[in-house]
């Protein structure tokens, strides 16, 4: 089969496509043919030796989220059969994971009716770090949310979630992503001069609670690139009047110079078959940005650490 692979650390350069033998299902697990893998910055991270103490020997894959189709069931699965319609977690156990044509899984959910391998593939990892910051941050229906930096991936779960929760939200995001974001019911206002100013006339007051999902060190004005020391974050504590009632996704070292709470990126898998029935309810959907095949990873990784990768990106199989 076809699959990336890294034999060693580095920037993406080091990713090769390679033909590598069809990974076989252990206990618990099952096998799809791969028809979408998206693409998060923690794929460059493992690539660049995040966690290279806790996964296998060189060489390794990457892809974390999929979606695809049941292959082959390893002992002791139950509740799914060949043919189904399966997304969540690669498996990295390997020396592939979900960027191949075959995938091993140990945690999954259905694909609802009417949601596509590529809507399902965007959902995993947004959604549980969304849930999470939501869950971190204690914030109650009918309060007010900025959510900063919604046209991330993270930032329109949130958006989407919230709104789910019976919660306002105003959400600050480029041009792009505006309309959309608006039209699910969140109030909107963009990035530059007089942002802070904006997001408390539109709160006609304090802002209860926020969230910021720019990338690390984003600035207030333009979260797409980096700024001074703390970023956004204290706007946002301005905004809500305690560090308390602000998290991060991704400024770990200002928000523990600030005060603020952090949301780490992890996955709880039992969620997945909530973030099945939200999707298939249409309350889930993150936006992808673009596609790419296999042997185009230099182009989708170009895109993705640019900062500005405008929603998900995804490979498709």
């Amino acid at each position: 089969m076809k699959a990336l692979q890294f034999d060693r650390f580095g920037s993406p350069d080091v990713i090769v496509l390679r033909d590598v033998p069809q990974p076989e299902p252990g206990p618990g697990q099952i096998r799809i043919a791969v028809r979408a893998c998206g693409l998060t910055p923690a794929d460059w991270h493992v690539v660049d030796g995040l966690l290279a103490d806790q996964l296998p020997p060189l060489p390794r894959g990457l892809g974390f989220e999929v979606a695809g189709t049941v292959d082959a069931l390893g002992e002791g699965v139950t509740g799914v059969g060949i043919g189904d319609r399966v997304f969540g977690p690669a498996t990295l156990d390997g020396p592939t994971a979900g960027a191949a044509e075959y995938a091993l899984m140990a945690a999954w959910a259905r694909i609802p009716e009417g949601v596509t391998a590529e809507q399902a593939a965007a959902v995993p990892m947004a959604a549980e770090t969304a849930w999470r910051a939501l869950d971190d941050l204690g914030v109650q229906p009918g309060e007010l949310l900025l959510v900063h930096g919604a046209g991330t991936t993270v930032g329109e779960a949130a958006v989407r979630l919230a709104l789910h929760r019976g919660i306002r939200v105003i959400a600050t995001a480029g041009p792009a992503r505006a309309a959309a974001l608006e039209e699910i019911g969140a109030q909107v206002t963009g990035y530059g001069d007089g942002m802070t100013e904006r997001v408390a006339a539109l709160a006609g007051g304090r802002v209860d609670r926020a969230l910021d999902t720019t990338p690390t060190g984003g600035r207030i004005d333009r979260p797409d690139q980096a700024g001074p020391a703390g970023g956004s974050l204290p706007a946002l504590i301005d905004l809500t009047g305690d560090p308390d009632r602000v998290t991060t996704v991704s400024d770990f070292a200002a928000a523990a110079e600030l005060g603020t709470r952090v949301t780490q990126i992890t996955m709880r898998y039992e969620l997945m078959d909530e973030f099945a029935r939200l999707a298939g309810e249409g309350v889930l959907v993150i936006s992808v940005a673009r596609t790419y095949t296999l042997d185009q990873i230099q182009e989708a990784a170009g895109l993705s650490r640019s900062r500005r990768p405008g929603g998900k990106l995804m490979l498709v199989l």
